[in-house]
Formats: C-alpha cells, structure tokens, sequence
C-alpha cells in the first residue's frame, strides 16, 4: 500500500493491520452510499511497445478488445488449462493494468516476466505507485458526476480523466472502480466522503459474489477450468483469439467435453465463515473430486453468508451440497444475474 494513502486512511478513522488489512468500524457495514478502499487488490503494470501481443499469447480473453474505454476480465492458466489467477485487466495511461488479489499478484508477478524473453514489454509492480477506490450504491453515478466528464454507462467500460480511470462494474447496484495516483485518489475520496460512507473490503466483494464474478484466491489457484467458475458467462474467455497457455484445454472443455461441474451463487447459515477452497459436500456422491468447494464467501446483511461454489451439477440441482461434511450446514441456492450457455 502506498505510504502517502495509508496516512490518509489512518486520517479517515481506519484501522490498518500489520498485513495491510483495512477496517473501517460503523453501525452499518452495508451502507447505502458506500465507498471502498481497494488495497486489498494488487496492481501490476504491463508496458512497451509489445504489451499488447504479450499479452495476448497469455490470458484468456482477447487483449485486443481493451481500450482506453473498455476493460476486461480475463484468466492467467497453467498448461493444464486450470486459473492461477482471474483479474480485471484495463488501460491507465497507455499501459495494461492487472487487478487481482494480493495472494495471486504476487505469483504471477513473479510468473509473467519469464515469458516476456525478447519481446519489448515491461512488467512491474503498481501496487505502491497506484491508488485504487470503489463507490457503490443509488448515489454512485449522480456524485462521480461533479467530478468527471462522463461516466461510463456499462459494464466494463472506461472513462480516462486527467490521473483517474474510471470503470464501471456488473452488478445490480450501480458500482465504480476509480484508479489514479495518490494524491487524486485523496482529493476525491474527501469530496465524495461528503455523503458517502466507507465501507469494508468485504462488502466490496459481497458486490462481485452477487455479480456472479468469480475470484481466484491462493487457497483456490489451479483449481479451476474457467468454465467451471461461469468465466465465459462473464466476457472472460474469448474462444476465437487464438492460442495462450492452457488454451487446448479451455477450447476442448468447450467444444468436446461435458462441463459436470459449474458455479452456483448460494446462501449458508453458520457459525463458521466459509473460507475459498474449502469443500463442499453431498451424500451419495461418488466423484473422488468432492461435491465442489468454495471460490468465496461473505456475511449476508440478512445473516450467514453468501457464496459462490463450484458445484457438481447433479449435486446443485439436488438442493443437497453441505458445509463441513454431508450432514453439515446446507447451501440454499440463489439465482445468478447471468445464464448458463449450454
């Protein structure tokens, strides 16, 4: 985190932890206007004159399609076609920015340098250089609106202002992701601090689970095929950009196998937090795989937990996945705001 934002979120009342984990403490943890410090998620930067066709023989989804105005998600995966990391990839200044959870850039920080060999492409650490912020909620667009230009009106689009990139995310409730340099990131938080009110790192991620956006954590890396986790529902694979690692598998799975296994949005009462990786249960099931396991979870407002799974199919549609073992707390099935393409 860069030192200059730590001082200031210290400033705004919130509790840093020794390994960066920021808390903010107020009666309502879902405020209606919320705003989000997003240090949580690392930043690597990609630049050269190559960047783009780098990147493009790595990820999943076509590199091609991101633009000044327009994001992606997109996947980095082993030669076994399973994620070692899902990200939102965008432009900030002419150069590619990955944004991923802390437990995975650190990896493919150290992973995606060694195939750059004679290419002109850089890749750097962003994570101290950039700031990040999100604002959720009815309030969100009608504030972004004093301070820029315009504002994206779709999922995954971009709008580059001065040091800012302003992207909109999926979702029902209106939501924004806003990355720029310290000191602009500051001076917006304090204006939009003026009705909004800071929220936790896990309501920002309660936003992503109803969204039905999967996120690779390292308790869940390599685990996965991304059509396990819905990432073709979610403009996260291209399936005509041609060839990257693990692709083989990622097109076989698509036009020569049977998908057994996908993710499911769900609810849970329990007294224990479900955590990323952990398994998912279901009397009679015979796979030595397991029934499915956790991609990630949060409290509810209404109480337990909301989550994502990856789930076999037979097990989800027979209402009978389980915490902890088969007799364990039981998954209540929600409805994700996307469909499956059979």
């Amino acid at each position: 985190m860069n030192n200059q934002w730590k001082s200031f979120l210290e400033s705004q009342s919130a509790l840093i932890t020794e390994n960066g984990d920021v808390r903010f403490t107020y009666d309502d943890p879902f405020p209606a206007c919320a705003l989000f410090d997003l240090s949580h998620l690392g930043l690597i930067r990609v630049s050269g004159e190559d960047a783009q066709s780098f990147l493009q023989g790595q990820f999943t989804n076509d590199t091609r399609d991101v633009t000044e105005n327009h994001s992606q998600l997109s996947a980095y995966c082993s030669p076994k076609g399973r994620m070692l990391a899902n990200f939102r990839l965008f432009m900030h200044q002419s150069d590619y920015i990955l944004q991923m959870p802390l437990s995975t850039h650190s990896k493919v920080l150290k992973r995606l340098p060694m195939f750059v060999l004679m290419t002109k492409a850089q890749v750097t650490d962003a994570t101290d250089e950039l700031t990040t912020m999100g604002i959720a909620g009815a309030c969100a667009e009608s504030l972004l609106q004093n301070h820029f230009a315009s504002i994206p009106d779709q999922p995954g689009a971009a709008v580059q202002q001065a040091e800012m990139t302003l992207i909109r995310l999926p979702g029902t409730l209106a939501r924004f992701q806003i990355t720029g340099s310290p000191d602009a990131i500051i001076a917006l938080w304090k204006q939009l601090a003026e009705k909004a009110t800071p929220a936790n790192s896990d309501y920002w991620s309660l936003l992503d689970i109803r969204a039905g956006i999967p996120t690779i954590y390292e308790e869940t890396e390599d685990a996965f095929v991304p059509q396990m986790t819905n990432m073709q529902a979610v403009d996260g694979v291209s399936f005509t950009k041609g060839c990257y690692t693990g692709q083989e598998v990622v097109a076989r799975m698509k036009y020569l196998g049977k998908l057994k296994r996908r993710m499911y949005l769900a609810s849970v009462n329990t007294d224990t937090p479900p955590r990323p990786g952990d398994e998912l249960f279901a009397p009679g099931s015979a796979s030595g795989q397991g029934a499915g396991r956790i991609v990630d979870a949060r409290p509810s407002p209404s109480g337990g937990y909301e989550l994502l799974a990856v789930a076999e199919i037979k097990s989800f549609e027979a209402g009978n996945l389980h915490l902890i073992d088969d007799q364990g707390p039981k998954l209540q099935p929600g409805k994700l705001p996307y469909t499956f393409e059979e």
